[in-house]
């Protein structure tokens, strides 16, 4: 890492990120102007998890009541046809 003071005048006064790094100790980087962090932690433009159904937040249907009546349907109708080979024996 270089010594703060061989690095220009704005870049020393610049806001601090601030971000917990791995080793416990805050982040020394500048922030992103306009932003609290960093551009390795989070500030930079387009960081962070695309919204709505580009990031998957949207319904698959495996939960729906629709779905787990046809699960108890194929069930019962499986349970059946056991039933029906035991019976064949």
């Amino acid at each position: 890492m270089h010594s703060v003071e061989k690095q220009p005048k704005p870049f020393r006064s610049a806001p601090r990120c601030g971000a917990k790094t791995r080793s416990g100790s805050p982040c020394m980087s500048p922030a992103v102007s306009g932003k609290a962090r960093c551009r390795m932690h989070g500030g930079a433009k387009g960081s962070g998890a695309p919204k709505g159904q580009s990031n998957g937040s949207f319904k698959h249907g495996l939960w729906t009541a629709e779905a787990a009546q046809l699960r108890r349907e194929c069930r019962l109708v499986l349970e059946l046809s056991r039933e029906s080979l035991k019976g064949a024996r």
